[in-house]
């Protein structure tokens, strides 16, 4: 078997890396080899995870990108299996040709499968579809000491429940069977509306919230004078296909910081003025195609290379729409004093139950990006504070910052996912930066 390699890696906020071993088995043998040889592992696949998922000290990273074959496709079932090491794009331009999909796809197209279900992945239609554990049938999962393993609501229940979410650390997720659903189109129509505050956005969203599945915000948040204006967006599938769906192209775009970061406040306020009175004076509906909808950031990734090497910061919190006023006023509050860096704030509805460390609930997803300074970790460790008090659930995916304090309160039921992953694997063989860290 090939020697294992050294690199070194980085999250993709940028404020972790370390020099790791891994491997690229590209075979089931040579899979079990390399967790024979080693005592810590954690999987990685497209390494796009803003927290170090796959990655951690001591652990060698087992990279499954060459597990990526389509495995079983039965169209009248509507169901698929894939492995784990493909990507969405992959995935999407085999059942795009049958007008078949899954809805809950995260914000970019190479993201590998295994990776969106070890994170349990949503989309923008998270209020209607849930995250990608309602599409998952069953896994196959290769665990160290525990072996081959399938997994379904049928087979090894318990196990397939944590593996959901469960950030890798059950094992490596080999293949995946979905459950697909039919797609109208492969167009959209986008609508939007104005929004003068996050608060006069949050009624909206939970007003319309059994009425369409696609339906997100984007707000100003450069300063107080500005904070909250913005824009509703829906969108909405055409009735039939009225042309041929044409193949989504990986176009291969690394991501590459620059050497000093270009975010700051007069570049925030100058690209969101100009973002908001284009949007403003712009039609109010437009025809909008099924990669700009879906995968946002695609072909936009100088956002995040204009972070630097310094890299940035996102918070995704859930919050009870009715807490959402009390806590955005503490909010700017607290904004008076720290003055933060916000490059984005956005909203949108999400259903589901939390369990486990599963970012999931009948709630309000609202998300922020920072530039990582110390005026923004200084903000952002105030509003720590108050995710106890209105009952705020935040991202481990996202936040690569979050701390084990923070992370034990709000996760009510750590104690029993970690009881369960102790009975399952008492030697603890699957450790990654966040596990260390969060002490799960």
């Amino acid at each position: 078997m090939k020697q294992l390699e050294e690199k070194i890696i980085f999250s993709f906020d940028k404020n972790f890396s370390h020099k790791i071993f891994y491997s690229k088995p590209d075979k089931y043998k040579l899979l079990e080899e390399v967790a024979r040889r080693n005592e810590n592992i954690i999987n990685v696949g497209s390494n796009l995870s803003y927290s170090p998922l796959g990655f951690g000290k001591n652990s060698t990273s087992i990279n499954i990108k060459k597990f990526n074959r389509i495995l079983e496709f039965k169209k009248n079932e509507k169901i698929i299996t894939i492995e784990a090491g493909a990507t969405l794009i992959e995935l999407l331009n085999f059942t795009l040709k049958h007008n078949l999909w899954i809805p809950q796809l995260p914000g970019y197209p190479t993201i590998s499968i295994g990776g969106a279900v070890a994170a349990n992945s949503h989309g923008k239609s998270c209020g209607t579809h849930g995250t990608i554990r309602k599409s998952i049938k069953s896994i196959l999962l290769f665990h160290k000491e525990n072996g081959w393993m399938n997994l379904s609501k049928n087979e090894n229940e318990e196990i397939f429940d944590l593996t959901i979410g469960g950030l890798g650390l059950t094992g490596t997720i080999v293949s995946v069977t979905f459950e697909l659903l039919e797609l109208e189109s492969d167009e959209f129509i986008t609508t939007k509306k104005t929004v003068k505050s996050v608060e006069e956005c949050q009624k909206i969203i939970m007003e319309s919230q059994n009425k369409s599945s696609f339906v997100y915000s984007w707000h100003r948040a450069e300063n107080i004078k500005n904070f909250g204006k913005g824009f509703l967006f829906e969108n909405s599938n055409k009735k039939k296909f009225q042309k041929g769906l044409r193949k989504l192209v990986d176009k291969k775009i690394k991501f590459s910081p620059l050497f000093f970061p270009l975010w700051n406040k007069f570049s925030i306020s100058l690209a969101n003025f100009f973002f908001y009175y284009t949007n403003k004076f712009d039609s109010v509906e437009k025809k909008e195609d099924f990669l700009k909808v879906i995968f946002p950031f695609y072909g936009k990734e100088s956002y995040f290379n204009l972070f630097g090497r310094s890299g940035f910061i996102e918070s995704q919190l859930l919050i009870d729409g009715s807490k959402i006023d009390n806590f955005i006023n503490e909010f700017k509050r607290l904004f008076k004093i720290y003055h933060p860096t916000i490059t984005l704030l956005s909203l949108k509805n999400m259903s589901g139950e939390q369990k486990f460390l599963r970012f999931e609930d009948k709630k309000i997803c609202i998300t922020f990006d920072y530039v990582n300074n110390n005026s923004s970790l200084s903000f952002m460790s105030e509003i720590d504070k108050l995710y106890n008090k209105y009952e705020i659930l935040p991202s481990i995916i996202k936040d690569s910052r979050l701390s084990r304090e923070i992370f034990m309160k709000t996760y009510k039921n750590l104690k029993e996912f970690k009881d369960r992953l102790y009975k399952f694997d008492r030697k603890r063989v699957y450790k990654s930066e966040v596990s260390n860290r969060l002490g799960i």
